[in-house]
Protein backbone atom coordinates (compact mmCIF):
# COMPACT_ATOMS: atom_id res chain seq x y z
CA UNK A 1 0.00 0.00 0.00
CA UNK A 2 1.54 3.19 -1.17
CA UNK A 3 0.91 6.84 0.65
CA UNK A 4 -0.37 9.49 -1.59
CA UNK A 5 1.87 12.66 -1.41
CA UNK A 6 0.62 15.29 -3.68
CA UNK A 7 3.69 17.27 -5.58
CA UNK A 8 1.96 19.70 -6.92
CA UNK A 9 2.15 23.62 -6.03
CA UNK A 10 -1.12 25.16 -4.39
CA UNK A 11 -2.98 28.36 -5.63
CA UNK A 12 -0.57 30.47 -2.91
CA UNK A 13 2.49 28.98 -4.51
CA UNK A 14 1.59 29.71 -8.39
CA UNK A 15 0.46 33.48 -6.49
CA UNK A 16 4.00 33.95 -5.01
CA UNK A 17 5.72 32.64 -7.99
CA UNK A 18 4.11 35.31 -10.53
CA UNK A 19 4.84 37.96 -8.11
CA UNK A 20 8.67 37.35 -8.11
CA UNK A 21 8.67 36.57 -11.51
CA UNK A 22 6.89 39.71 -12.94
CA UNK A 23 8.11 42.01 -9.69
CA UNK A 24 4.78 42.49 -8.73
CA UNK A 25 4.30 44.63 -5.66
CA UNK A 26 0.82 44.62 -3.56
CA UNK A 27 -0.32 48.21 -5.08
CA UNK A 28 -0.06 46.81 -8.57
CA UNK A 29 -1.67 43.44 -7.97
CA UNK A 30 -4.90 45.42 -6.14
CA UNK A 31 -4.61 47.74 -9.78
CA UNK A 32 -4.16 44.21 -11.45
CA UNK A 33 -7.69 42.83 -9.64
CA UNK A 34 -9.16 46.19 -9.93
CA UNK A 35 -9.40 45.85 -13.79
CA UNK A 36 -11.75 42.66 -13.51
CA UNK A 37 -13.87 44.65 -10.56
CA UNK A 38 -12.58 42.16 -7.99
CA UNK A 39 -12.06 44.04 -5.12
CA UNK A 40 -9.07 43.05 -2.80
CA UNK A 41 -7.04 45.05 -0.16
CA UNK A 42 -3.40 44.99 1.08
CA UNK A 43 -4.03 43.27 4.02
CA UNK A 44 -5.53 40.70 2.42
CA UNK A 45 -2.79 40.17 0.17
CA UNK A 46 -0.24 39.91 2.93
CA UNK A 47 -2.21 36.93 4.80
CA UNK A 48 -2.14 35.07 1.39
CA UNK A 49 1.74 35.74 0.89
CA UNK A 50 2.48 34.40 4.37
CA UNK A 51 3.97 31.47 5.37
CA UNK A 52 1.90 27.90 5.57
CA UNK A 53 2.74 27.84 9.36
CA UNK A 54 1.51 31.68 9.87
CA UNK A 55 -1.64 31.90 11.97
CA UNK A 56 -2.94 34.59 9.79
CA UNK A 57 -2.10 32.42 6.66
CA UNK A 58 -4.69 32.66 4.13
CA UNK A 59 -5.26 30.02 1.62
CA UNK A 60 -5.58 31.36 -2.15
CA UNK A 61 -9.01 30.33 -3.60
CA UNK A 62 -9.33 29.48 -6.90
CA UNK A 63 -11.98 32.71 -8.04
CA UNK A 64 -9.14 34.69 -6.00
CA UNK A 65 -6.31 33.55 -8.35
CA UNK A 66 -8.52 33.51 -11.39
CA UNK A 67 -9.54 36.73 -11.08
CA UNK A 68 -6.23 38.18 -10.82
CA UNK A 69 -4.72 35.72 -14.01
CA UNK A 70 -8.07 37.48 -15.61
CA UNK A 71 -6.95 41.12 -14.63
CA UNK A 72 -3.16 39.98 -15.48
CA UNK A 73 -4.50 39.82 -19.11
CA UNK A 74 -5.87 43.05 -19.10
CA UNK A 75 -2.85 44.58 -17.89
CA UNK A 76 -0.40 42.91 -20.22
CA UNK A 77 -2.50 42.79 -23.24
CA UNK A 78 -4.75 45.55 -22.67
CA UNK A 79 -8.65 45.35 -22.64
CA UNK A 80 -9.83 42.77 -25.92
CA UNK A 81 -11.32 44.86 -28.78
CA UNK A 82 -15.13 45.14 -28.76
CA UNK A 83 -16.15 42.37 -31.57
CA UNK A 84 -18.48 44.03 -34.74
CA UNK A 85 -22.16 43.12 -34.89
CA UNK A 86 -23.50 41.39 -37.75
CA UNK A 87 -24.80 44.49 -39.65
CA UNK A 88 -21.51 45.92 -39.25
CA UNK A 89 -20.04 42.30 -41.10
CA UNK A 90 -22.40 42.67 -43.67
CA UNK A 91 -22.09 46.17 -44.31
CA UNK A 92 -18.77 45.28 -44.86
CA UNK A 93 -19.62 42.82 -47.20
CA UNK A 94 -21.56 45.03 -49.25
CA UNK A 95 -19.20 47.28 -50.02
CA UNK A 96 -16.44 44.63 -51.22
Amino acid sequence: MSIFVPMGLSNNDIFKKLRVALKLRDDDIVAICGLVDFKVTKSELGAIFRNEDHPKYVECGDQFLRNFLNGLVIHMRGPMPKKKSPEEKSDKKKTE
